[in-house]
C-alpha cells in the first residue's frame, strides 16, 4: 500500500497550484519563487563547500 503515497499526479499538482495562488495571491508568487530559488542556490553552495572540504581532507590523509 506504500505505492499510494508517491509523487502527486496531474490533478494533484493543479490543486496544489490553485491552493498556492489562493493563499499567496498572484502578486506574491514571483517573490515566493525568488526566495525558493535563493534558498536552493545557498543550499547547493554550502553542499559544494562541504564536499570540497571532505575531498581536501581525504587528499591530506593520503600524503
Amino acid at each position: 500500500m506504500t505505492f499510494l503515497f508517491g509523487m502527486p499526479g496531474g490533478w494533484e499538482w493543479i490543486l496544489i497550484l490553485l491552493a498556492v495562488i489562493l493563499l499567496f495571491g498572484g502578486k506574491k508568487i514571483p517573490e515566493l519563487m525568488r526566495g525558493i530559488g535563493k534558498g536552493i542556490r545557498e543550499f547547493n553552495d554550502a553542499k559544494g563547500k562541504v564536499k570540497e572540504g571532505i575531498e581536501e581532507g581525504m587528499r591530506e590523509d593520503k600524503k
